[in-house]
């Protein structure tokens, strides 16, 4: 049974890794700010967290319109501490 526990522990391990360094490369790296699993991670992400990706996404793309989770009431960027809609 330890054996089991300790296998899906290491499983649910790399999967948290991985999805933070796919929500990382998306913020800091991506080609696109619509990458649908990258705008499904900030979402995810804590509203710190959420607002620092939003910040490097607006800064990366700044006349792009901003993706689901960093647009404000008004449609754009939405400014870093504001609360999530």
């Amino acid at each position: 049974m330890l054996k089991w526990a300790s296998l899906f522990l290491g499983i649910a391990i790399g999967v948290a890794i991985f999805l933070g360094f796919k929500w990382h490369a998306y913020v800091t790296r991506g080609p696109s700010p619509y990458d649908e699993l990258g705008i499904e991670l900030n979402g995810l992400v804590p509203q710190s967290l959420g607002d620092w990706g939003c910040a490097r996404l607006a800064e990366r793309f700044a006349q792009a319109v901003p993706p689901q989770g960093c647009a404000g009431p008004d449609g754009r960027w939405r400014v870093p501490g504001a609360e999530r809609p």
